[in-house]
């Protein structure tokens, strides 16, 4: 393990709903092979943005959460986090979730009317 990632434990510290992974499914299907990032930034950037793997760039100011593993999706969708919003989730379980309604026009799920939601429950709840 790299000094980028921070450590596993048993309790995975990305989640997905059903309806998350039913939605990544579908955006896999369309657009190929898929990643997230949740920066912390302004308008939409506290929401998890889904991007084509490898269009958003990563870097050191990143941290890589989860190679979430979704039934269907022959790789795994990698999910980062800009790591000083990372400082601040630390101690949560990350739950991505879909709701109704337009999110930022970059995400994949624009278009389809829906957006990606983080919601988040403190480690050991």
């Amino acid at each position: 393990m790299d000094e980028e990632t921070p450590p596993y434990d048993e309790t995975p510290r990305v989640e997905l709903t059903p309806a998350a992974a039913d939605l990544l499914r579908r955006l896999r299907a369309m657009h190929g092979p898929l990643m997230f990032h949740q920066s912390g930034g302004c308008c939409d950037g506290s929401a998890p943005m889904c991007y084509p793997a490898g269009e958003f760039r990563t870097g050191g100011s990143d941290v890589l959460l989860a190679e979430l593993q979704v039934e269907g999706v022959e790789e795994p969708v990698t999910f980062w986090m800009a790591r000083s919003q990372y400082e601040v989730w630390s101690h949560t379980r990350l739950i991505v979730d879909v709701v109704e309604g337009r999110g930022s026009g970059f995400s994949l799920e624009a278009p389809e009317g829906v957006r990606f939601l983080t919601r988040s429950r403190v480690v050991g709840a």
